[in-house]
């Protein structure tokens, strides 16, 4: 058990075969090497065992908090799911902002273990430190909103004042593999498949209910100055500053433009490095403009709600009017989101503001990743204009808003022969058709909205990401467009490396507390080091809490060694770097592709990572001391992946 400040000290672990629930403390150890949240929730999946079948009742679906999480810590409204991923076979975490973190703190857990699969479609109440199991064979089938209003009207609460719900849709209960979790304001834990794993469990729901019961920090002046600290830089932020600053004024989307004016942005499957390049070769009529955050605050913006403890309020509620094969669409929701947009919009070869918010709602209720759900019809979109979907019964056009639309719905369900293609995610349609120069993936996962070709240290960074090609593991947009903390060059590939392994040991540390990377738009180590010292108790320098960064994302690392991955997963679509089927960019980042090996080499040299594997050396040096070791040490060759 651990006694640090921050933790209840209570995690729930519900075998969801049996039907029995039995609570643990959390390992002291544990919880200094790993904090919580996603670090914790990596060793509880790694305890299961790496060779579990992400589909299958063995693996573990965890659902964890931080130390900072539902704390007066700015932005700690998160929430980590921590599985293994049927999407790409790697370890992966997903987290979601909201409430329902903050209240998962409020009601006596750290964290929720579920294992085995249920009888029947089932759900879990949480309250007051006890969880509960439920039937949900009634709403088995439903959407995500229609799930959420019927247990909000079953259960003795309130949401948005005592009451969470986080919940899949059909696109989760069908196990296509990116299915999602959604919690009660549209926030999604989209990637990874964390909604597949949950259904292939036959669990519909968590509905969390509790007060308000915030932490207190074990050390109240170290705490209240790190939160002062934090604050200040917050609102001075021209990024973050409430009610001032890009974030805050027009969400994740304020990058559109800045996207599109570095040639940055992938456009129609990636071949083109803005909707301008893709209009002027094409001629068609093409505009990012259209979908951009200053359009959408401008045109269809409605509310701001904010998340637990924060004041930067980035997320955009918009309502729009759309015509859909005759009749009127009104839609209202959330998450009109940079990732979306690009993914639904310009990707897929349009940009139709008020669809592609209708798609974001479609994709939502119905639990599917807007990313993925995009960049899937992308590829069959260019896979059709290739006739390389002759075998299926339809095509897919480019930018057919109306075909998109309802394929998100026979996506979800697996209705029709080309949306249970579409299901199986990236490698499965390119392993089915032979179509893998066809895909944006990285280890089965593809890419978010910022275009190696431009952003260097986006290269390197999708390509060692630990669950498949992301933006989250490292940031580096930060450095490459806003210049935070300091200004790098996007199409220089020197120090790229180096950049992006310290900001996937950042965000390690962040994601681990459980807070929103956003903070560190205008936070460093500093303010940090200060809220965890003040909340726990302890007394760790910047120099151990960055140790305990690189030791989580080596840990996910091993765990990926263990599994059969290796160097040659670090990759990138073949599109994107020298070759036969290299697209060099276009404007602004005419020629340019990514240097990927000479990246490579760079930060495995910083990792400290043999052709990127684990050596059994820096095991021991981060006091990784679980499990087999890799076999290989440095210097060596690393043990050939099974078959």
């Amino acid at each position: 058990m651990t006694e640090l400040g921050g933790y209840h000290d209570r995690v729930a672990r519900v075998d969801l075969s049996s039907g029995d629930i039995a609570y643990e403390g959390i390992d002291d150890e544990d919880a200094r090497k790993y904090i919580g949240a996603r670090g914790l929730g990596v060793k509880y999946v790694f305890d299961q065992g790496p060779d579990v079948d992400p589909l299958g009742p063995d693996n573990l679906l965890a659902f964890m908090t931080g130390p900072l999480t539902g704390t007066q810590t700015v932005m700690s409204g998160r929430i980590a799911v921590v599985t293994k991923s049927p999407l790409t076979g790697t370890v992966t975490d997903s987290h979601h902002g909201g409430w329902s973190g903050a209240r998962l703190k409020w009601s006596g857990f750290d964290g929720l273990l579920f294992e085995g699969k249920a009888e029947h479609p089932s759900y879990a109440i949480v309250e007051d430190g006890e969880v509960t199991l439920r039937d949900a064979r009634e709403i088995w089938g439903w959407g995500v909103h229609d799930t959420i209003s019927e247990l909000e009207a079953e259960v003795d609460g309130s949401l948005g004042k005592n009451l969470s719900i986080m919940a899949i849709g059909p696109g989760g209960e069908n196990e296509v593999k990116y299915g999602c979790i959604v919690n009660e304001d549209d926030r999604a834990s989209g990637r990874g498949g964390t909604g597949a794993v949950m259904g292939s469990k036959n669990l519909k729901a968590i509905v969390v209910k509790s007060g308000t019961r915030m932490p207190k920090p074990a050390d109240a002046d170290t705490f209240k100055q790190g939160y002062q600290q934090a604050m200040q830089l917050i609102r001075e932020s021209e990024v973050t500053a409430p009610n001032e600053g890009g974030l805050s004024l027009y969400g994740t989307n304020v990058l559109m433009n800045a996207g599109e004016e570095l040639d940055g942005l992938p456009t129609k499957n990636g071949k083109y490095t803005s909707t301008a390049a893709m209009r002027d070769a094409e001629g068609v009529d093409i505009d990012s403009e259209r979908v951009s955050g200053e359009n959408v605050r401008e045109n269809i913006l409605v509310d701001e709600p904010t998340c637990h403890s924060c004041p930067v309020a980035c997320k955009k509620e918009v309502e729009v009017s759309v015509m859909h094969k005759g009749e009127e669409m009104n839609v209202r929701g959330e998450s009109y989101e940079y990732e979306s947009a690009y993914a639904l919009g310009p990707n897929s070869g349009h940009t139709e503001r008020d669809e592609i918010a209708v798609m974001i709602d479609r994709c939502n209720d119905m639990g599917v990743d807007t990313i993925e759900m995009g960049n899937m019809m992308a590829m069959a979109m260019e896979m059709s204009e290739q006739g390389k979907l002759d075998g299926l019964s339809e095509q897919l056009d480019w930018g057919d808003t109306e075909r998109m639309i309802d394929l998100i719905t026979e996506v979800a369900n697996r209705e029709g022969d080309l949306a249970d293609a579409l299901a199986e995610g990236a490698n499965g349609l390119a392993e089915r058709f032979d179509a893998h120069d066809n895909s944006l993936a990285v280890k089965g996962q593809t890419i978010p909205a910022y275009d190696p070709r431009c952003m260097k240290g986006m290269g390197i960074g999708y390509a060692t990401s630990n669950r498949g090609a992301c933006h989250l593991r490292g940031y580096t947009p930060s450095a490459e467009i806003l210049g935070i903390p300091e200004k790098h060059d996007p199409h220089e590939w020197r120090g790229k490396g180096e950049l992006v392994a310290l900001f996937q040991d950042m965000h390690a540390i962040s994601d681990s507390f459980d807070i929103c990377k956003f903070n560190a738009f205008a936070e460093g180590i500093e303010e940090y080091v200060l809220q965890y010292n003040g909340m726990t108790g302890r007394d760790v320098t910047e120099e151990e809490l960055l140790e305990t960064g690189d030791r989580i994302y080596t840990l996910e690392r091993y765990y990926n060694n263990l599994v059969g991955f290796d160097g040659a997963d670090d990759s990138l679509p073949g599109r994107f770097v020298e070759g036969d089927e290299a697209m060099p960019g276009q404007g602004a980042s005419e020629g340019q592709l990514c240097e990927l090996d000479e990246m490579k080499d760079e930060y495995y040299a910083r990792r400290q990572w043999v052709d990127g594997v684990v050596p059994d050396e820096r095991l021991d040096e981060l006091g990784i001391d679980i499990g087999p070791g890799t076999g290989v040490s440095r210097g060596d060759s690393p043990a050939p992946a099974d078959d």
